[in-house]
């Protein structure tokens, strides 16, 4: 969802790194690097891309083309860089770039099956920013490991099986699938992180000793068209009397998009392997911080903010509630990841202002449609004032 002003920027940015390539890499101490993201045109991808661009290094991108094909047909510029290199295929080698293409009329009797494009071709590195089950990651990592040096896997903190743990790190017990064939999330998103470990796995047993296995928390920052964090950045800035769940003191975890990004890259650069939590910030965050954080990036810091009890809000059926949720139970240690190993190998975070502004920034420069889905997603204002006058009324 990308819009012709920044699809202007992102261009001449990356013409221009493009164009230095191993200066540009070099000037930075750097060997400018081959990466190959799978995936690319959704929301971690084009940042990575940005990132690796930014950095000097030459990027590849391997995708069905699906997404592009969209925002070509409802007149949108490309999220793809001039002069970066798009091979199409599917990570089912079984299946054809466009088989998830419902119109038979729009169907290439050419399209390229599975992972062919990639046959032959060598790259210093790799980012999977698309893989959710164990048997596509599989087949990538084991056809791309004679060819590549380095593997980054993009997983979730949704990996481990209790996280009623606060400060879980690294070795916390994980999830497993129920069925281990199963290629569905299932109902609940039961599947995610049981399919997000055993990815993992299968991505360490193909490229022993040279992969990154990246467990996120809640990603945010611009591109993100949830409802998850633009809420807050779009309630701010629309001012008056907030409401917002639970106590002052709640835990909340988040990472920009851009750091992550430009972790990944460094992890590149670095040659860094291993198991890394990566949701932020360093030292722990509270919904106080963040939502202070957002006033401050929204300018509208003088605006009140009105903490509504989690008992209140669990009646009305608001258990959880735009990253919320309360630090007790099962939920005790969801947003009390320990992230040191990663903070140790260099990952460093922005503030909650900055992600702010650049969030806000995005969200304005779209399309007016696209606009309105997104701020549609939140909580409405009348369920908001509703809400707020129901809790002092019941105080």
């Amino acid at each position: 969802m990308q819009t012709r002003r920044d699809f202007v920027r992102l261009v001449t940015a990356s013409g221009i790194a493009l164009a230095a390539g191993p200066r540009l890499a070099a000037a930075r101490g750097l060997e400018a690097k081959t990466i190959l993201i799978l995936g690319g045109t959704g929301f971690l991808g084009p940042a990575c891309t940005e990132a690796a661009l930014a950095r000097g290094h030459k990027v590849t991108l391997f995708n069905r083309g699906i997404r592009e094909a969209m925002r070509k047909e409802k007149g949108r510029p490309s999220v793809v860089p001039e002069g970066v290199e798009v091979l199409y295929g599917n990570r089912d080698p079984e299946k054809t770039a466009d088989a998830d293409i419902k119109e038979e009329a729009k169907k290439d009797p050419n399209s390229p099956k599975g992972l062919s494009q990639l046959a032959g071709r060598k790259w210093d590195a790799v980012i999977d920013t698309s893989g959710y089950f164990p048997r596509m990651v599989k087949a990538s990592a084991e056809f791309l490991a004679p060819n590549v040096k380095h593997y980054t896997f993009i997983s979730s903190i949704s990996v481990y099986k209790d996280n009623s743990k606060p400060g879980q790190d690294e070795n916390g017990e994980l999830a497993t699938l129920s069925n281990p064939s199963t290629e569905e999330f299932g109902a609940q998103f039961e599947n995610y992180g049981g399919g997000k470990a055993a990815c993992e796995d299968v991505a360490e047993a193909a490229m022993k000793g040279r992969v990154a296995n990246i467990r996120p928390g809640f990603i945010v920052g611009e591109r993100d068209s949830t409802a998850r964090f633009i809420y807050w950045p779009l309630r701010a800035r629309r001012g008056g009397e907030i409401l917002v769940p639970g106590d002052p003191t709640d835990p909340i975890q988040i990472i920009d998009v851009r750091d992550l990004a430009e972790w990944c890259v460094h992890c590149i650069e670095k040659n860094i392997v291993g198991v890394f939590n990566a949701t932020g910030p360093e030292k722990e965050l509270s919904m106080k911080e963040m939502v202070e954080g957002c006033k401050k990036g929204a300018g509208t810091e003088t605006e009140t903010s009105t903490w509504v009890p989690a008992e209140f809000l669990e009646k009305k059926g608001l258990g959880e509630l735009h990253l919320w949720m309360p630090p007790k139970g099962e939920n005790a240690g969801f947003h009390r990841v320990s992230v040191a190993k990663a903070v140790r190998n260099g990952l460093k975070f922005r503030s909650v202002a900055d992600t702010t502004k650049s969030t806000l920034k995005w969200y304005d420069s779209l399309p007016e449609d696209i606009q309105k889905a997104v701020s549609k997603t939140g909580m409405s204002p009348e369920r908001e004032a509703n809400l707020l006058e129901e809790w002092k009324k019941s105080k």
